[in-house]
């Protein structure tokens, strides 16, 4: 399960005014900056109880009162060890970052809950904040 964030190089060049390697590195921090920025997005979000699609679904009665056993709240936040979304890591080229679960099981966790809960993506607000986050990140 991942996401994945594209550029065009062309109409990166002629905005920035850089070319060759200089151009291809501005652009792969700034992938990376602009991936780790989509991270935080995806889980503050979360941690509120909402994803890119809306507020979350509520847990049923029975899982919510076996977080509540074990001392974990009962509003959704598809935070239970911290695992799933402590998983979540970047990578980047000069074309594309992607955002991505390290390790196999945390990411069948997340596409498990995504299903009902849909939180690993984003809205078109957040695409315009990352769209800001990215030009800002290029020098």
């Amino acid at each position: 399960m991942d996401i994945r964030l594209q550029t065009n190089a062309k109409e990166i060049a002629r905005r920035v005014g850089k070319k060759g390697k200089e151009l291809s590195a501005s652009v792969k921090r700034a992938l990376l900056i602009t991936a780790q920025e989509g991270v935080n997005v995806i889980q503050d979000r979360t941690a509120k109880g909402v994803g890119y699609k809306g507020v979350f679904a509520s847990y049923t009665p029975e899982y919510a009162l076996f977080r509540s056993g074990k001392g974990r709240g009962t509003k959704p936040d598809l935070n239970f060890t911290g695992q799933m979304l402590g998983a979540m890591t970047v990578t980047a080229n000069s074309k594309q970052a992607e955002i991505f679960f390290s390790r196999a099981t945390e990411s069948k966790k997340a596409a498990m809950n995504d299903k009902k809960r849909p939180f690993f993506g984003f809205n078109d607000q957040e695409e315009k904040q990352l769209g800001k986050v990215f030009f800002k990140a290029l020098k």
